[in-house]
């Protein structure tokens, strides 16, 4: 019974692993590392985002206010992609 416990945990933790490093999960984290360089406490996705992990391609439907400022900054400064340090100079709260 034990063996079966240690079994269901060492999955649980492979899943878990493979969720957090994959490219679905990672997809702005160059992003929230930029924003927490520049002093911004970036804690995570829902930083930017309504919902914890944002699939790639449908982040763009999930973003909260100051993501969607964010991604106004971008057309403003007729850039490519957003730069995480740009959330520091975010008017709101």
């Amino acid at each position: 019974m034990r063996k079966k416990g240690i079994v269901v945990t060492v999955g649980l933790l492979v899943v878990c692993g493979w969720l957090a490093f994959s490219a679905t999960s990672t997809a702005n984290m160059d992003i929230q590392k930029q924003a927490k360089a520049a002093g911004v406490d970036a804690k995570n996705c829902q930083f930017c985002h309504t919902v914890a992990l944002p699939k790639k391609g449908e982040g763009q439907n999930e973003l909260n206010d100051r993501g969607k400022w964010l991604q106004a900054q971008k057309a403003v400064k007729k850039v490519d992609k957003v730069d995480g340090a740009w959330a520091k100079d975010y008017p709101g709260k």
